[in-house]
């Protein structure tokens, strides 16, 4: 990954008017005083995964901002075929938490809040934003709001890949006869590795759900596997696979290597991440060796993109277009290494400013325990955008911040 030395500037004053009610659209549409150039913090923009659904939450944003929201609130359900913003607008829940259904609306809600940021607040994501990595589905996002995959696209591929997951799981179910799922996974910072040791002796296999050295993917029965989906913080990690396996597990750990970690079953209706979804991945690859829809003659991936974009297979920032494809469709049966990547960014490449985009709050706060950051501190912070009424805070965190780097680090 590039080292991020050149200077970059918000080219516009980020708006310090109080927000109260979701009737100050036009308050905030004022337009915004230039700032002088100034070196800032790095700044990473961030993505929330599935589970973070909930019945209205594009609602507040269409009210507030309807000259940005409802074009591209009319696009989602233009490109899907499917009244996908009725059913994010009033539910009922369970066709909301459907994976098909949920997996596109968080996207695509997290996307929409970007766009208010750019066109109701003057934000510049390209000036402001060094590098942009999203928790699971929140890849999807981060590229998108990297300028790797159009919208349009990402919808596409985002709704099938979910289709092709749910078939996935309902044919173990069916095949097997085999409960399939998540489970978190909370044990003590400094056990955490000798854990994941424990899982893969236990399991006879790389418990990373990583190909082999040959290159070749496992031939094990999916249905029989238990792999570990997520390595999300120092202390959490989140298995996938057979129910009744993860249990299985459990009790051994408990009896016979000397952890007793908390275990809690998530609402995830699939085993994400796990060799369960292997023809989601080969779905994924053959969409992405398609042209995009939405730009006719071009490839699906933009190449380079606006700024690097961090892989949740490597933990490490997409080095070229066909890795980018390899490594998102490979991201359907392998560990999400969330804490790998934020200790990335922030030990080895400084950032010190996190942008969190979307709905809820598990991403800012996996992020800000990471980091050591809550809110705004000197020099950077971790903030997250999830409704309106957070946008004042952010925005003044922001200027804040700007120059900070100039004037102290480089003394």
């Amino acid at each position: 990954m590039r080292r991020w030395t050149r200077p970059v500037t918000l080219t516009t004053r980020l708006p310090l008017a109080t927000i109260t009610t979701v009737r100050y659209a036009p308050l905030l549409r004022r337009p915004m005083a230039s700032i002088s150039p100034k070196r800032r913090p790095r700044t990473a923009l961030f993505f929330p995964g599935q589970g973070v659904q909930r019945i209205g939450m594009t609602t507040e944003w269409a009210e507030a901002f309807p000259r940005t929201c409802k074009p591209i609130l009319e696009e989602i359900d233009e490109t899907l075929q499917t009244p996908l913003t009725r059913i994010i607008a009033e539910g009922p829940n369970a066709l909301l938490t459907a994976t098909d259904n949920a997996q596109p609306a968080i996207m695509a809600t997290s996307i929409m809040v970007l766009k208010v940021l750019e066109q109701e607040f003057g934000f510049d994501t390209k000036a402001t934003v060094d590098v942009t990595l999203g928790h699971s589905l929140g890849e999807f996002a981060a590229l998108v709001a990297g300028g790797y995959l159009r919208f349009p696209d990402a919808l596409r591929l985002v709704r099938r890949r979910a289709e092709e997951m749910t078939i996935c799981s309902n044919k173990a179910v069916t095949d097997f006869g085999s409960e399939v799922g998540m489970m978190a996974i909370v044990t003590e910072p400094d056990k955490r590795d000798s854990l994941i040791e424990s899982i893969a002796e236990f399991l006879g296999h790389d418990a990373y759900g990583h190909r082999s050295d040959s290159g070749e993917a496992s031939d094990r029965p999916a249905v029989g596997e238990v792999l570990i989906a997520n390595i999300n913080s120092k202390n959490q990690i989140v298995l996938s696979g057979s129910i009744a396996r993860i249990r299985e597990l459990l009790t051994h750990l408990r009896q016979f290597s000397g952890h007793d970690p908390r275990a809690v079953r998530l609402k995830a209706d699939s085993p994400f991440h796990s060799p369960l979804m292997q023809p989601a991945k080969e779905l994924m690859h053959k969409m992405l060796s398609k042209p995009s829809k939405a730009e006719k003659g071009e490839d699906i991936v933009r190449w380079p993109g606006d700024f690097p974009c961090v892989s949740n297979v490597s933990a490490r920032p997409f080095q070229s277009r066909e890795e980018l494809k390899d490594l998102l469709a490979r991201q359907c049966v392998e560990t999400v290494l969330w804490h790998a990547s934020i200790q990335y960014l922030d030990q080895e490449e400084k950032v010190r400013r996190w942008i969190g985009v979307g709905p809820g709050k598990v991403g800012r706060n996996l992020v800000g325990k990471e980091v050591g950051i809550k809110g705004a501190v000197k020099g950077g912070g971790v903030w997250g955008i999830s409704e309106p009424r957070e946008v004042e805070e952010v925005m003044k965190g922001l200027e804040m911040t700007e120059g900070y780097e100039e004037e102290h680090e480089e003394k």
